[in-house]
């Protein structure tokens, strides 16, 4: 058995504004209608032995995973909620642990939920060579044939032919180069890209762990052995993962292991970091420009321009991004994509709210968008799925007027039930205990104003909910 464990972490700081801390790049869809994480799991789909994913990820986006997962038809074997984030090694020891109360000796294949692969049946045929090699007790790694000289990679140098298959031993890890070092890695033929994707037997990374961090297992087994089923999700325990080392499986073990090996692989890969890689993969025009959205262009060229919300007008650009959403506007040259992150650590630095969340902000149960925002009140559109309803709450610091624009509401307030339609309206009074639900077939849509001397996330009293918030 072949169990993907799919790594969907991570905050994609690079490609604000269009990726945020509570929805980041690998559950957006920055290439076509799929997200990056459906995309890394269809890509699988015909691969003879391939078991449901395990996906790994955090408490805040544990619902969006398990939706869009469920849009595609996956039922996964396990979603892995980290309470903390420590790098990829513990991560992959609670999921080779947990691939064994699955199975007696399954093969990981562990992939990252940001990249993106051109042609699939090139990586099939690399993955049908990892499992050959997982069988001898190998630890595999894919290392990209490299088409640059990128800056923004590791490298991993090639050692000496395996015999009988298309792949080498592991010679040696090295750090982002500077470009002459680069170009000097492409030209040689000795080099591949690090691709973060990895394939080994459950057993045979979890010994080479304890050969080499015996605490990363240690804390693992008890954060897997103390964990707790919680509706679709499987949570790690928080107390024992929070004591366990942070470390990546590169330095933990690939760097060190005797049975590591690379299979090269050429299949159109990008790890989707920066804007000026989005530029890369996507569809130019005749003067090389990416656009996406209302966008109009005088004497622009090599550039990237994507709107959401507005229309963009761009006249003597060369080699630049722009990205416009509904509250943020982001301008850049190309080459400096990768110094994005650095205004998002000022807005974090400055608690500001553009570094977390959009406009549109998802939950389980639904989306509510910010429309409008005043001392004393504040205008959403309200968005509910149809079946689902929100927790039994009630505020203390504002009352809220709902408006039905499309589909039925079932509204709770207090000891009563009411049937709103399309065009009806409701009140609900500070202090009210009250629900809105979706008894219908399609979206409930609705507008809500809400006005008090408090309007934050925070001032809600949940008295029940069907979600374990």
């Amino acid at each position: 058995m072949v169990i993907p464990v799919i790594l969907a972490g991570g905050s994609g700081t690079r490609l604000w504004p269009l990726s945020r801390e509570l929805h980041p790049k690998q559950l957006i869809g920055l290439i076509d209608e799929y997200t990056m994480l459906q995309n890394t799991v269809l890509r699988l789909a015909g691969f003879e032995g391939m078991a449901r994913p395990i996906v790994i990820c955090n408490e805040n986006h544990r619902f969006m995973v398990a939706e869009q997962l469920r849009s595609i038809g996956i039922d996964p074997l396990a979603i892995m909620l980290e309470p903390v984030g420590r790098n990829t090694a513990p991560a992959l020891a609670a999921a080779a642990l947990k691939a064994l109360e699955i199975d007696d000796a399954p093969t990981l294949l562990v992939l990252p939920a940001d990249h993106t692969i051109t042609y699939t049946e090139k990586l099939h045929e690399a993955m049908r060579e990892g499992v050959a090699l997982a069988e001898k007790g190998k630890l595999i790694t894919f290392g990209i044939v490299p088409e640059s000289p990128e800056t923004g990679y590791g490298y991993i140098r090639k050692g000496a032919p395996v015999d009988g298959v298309d792949a080498v031993v592991i010679d040696r890890f090295v750090e982002k180069p500077d470009l002459d070092t680069a170009n000097a890695y492409v030209a040689s033929g000795d080099y591949c890209w690090n691709s973060g994707m990895f394939m080994f037997g459950s057993r045979e990374v979890l010994a080479e762990l304890e050969r080499f961090t015996p605490e990363i297992v240690t804390a693992c087994r008890a954060a897997v052995e103390k964990g707790t089923t919680d509706l679709d999700f499987f949570r790690l325990d928080s107390e024992a993962f929070a004591a366990c080392p942070e470390d990546s499986i590169d330095y933990a073990v690939m760097e060190k292991t005797d049975k590591g090996v690379m299979i090269s692989l050429s299949a159109g890969w990008n790890d989707v970091g920066s804007w000026d890689a989005i530029w890369h993969i996507g569809e130019k025009d005749e003067n090389d420009n990416v656009i996406k959205g209302d966008v109009f262009l005088h004497d622009v060229s090599s550039s990237l321009l994507q709107g959401e919300s507005r229309m963009i007008a761009a006249v003597g650009l060369k080699d630049m991004i722009v990205v416009e959403t509904k509250d943020a506007v982001l301008v850049a040259p190309r080459d400096r994509g990768q110094d994005v992150k650095k205004i998002v650590s000022q807005l974090k630095a400055k608690a500001r709210l553009e570094a977390q969340l959009h406009t549109v902000v998802y939950r389980p149960w639904g989306s509510y968008e910010g429309i409008d925002m005043a001392d004393r009140f504040q205008v959403k559109r309200i968005t509910v799925k149809p079946g689902a309803e929100l927790s039994l709450q009630k505020h203390f610091h504002r009352a809220e007027h709902w408006v039905v624009v499309r589909g039925t509401a079932i509204v709770t307030r207090d000891d009563e039930k009411v049937l709103l339609r399309e065009d009806e309206s409701t009140y609900i009074s500070l202090g009210t205990v009250h629900r809105l639900e979706n008894p219908g077939k399609i979206p409930l849509e609705l507008i809500e104003v809400q006005s008090g001397s408090y309007l934050g996330e925070d001032d809600i009293v949940r008295l029940e909910d069907n979600y374990g918030r």
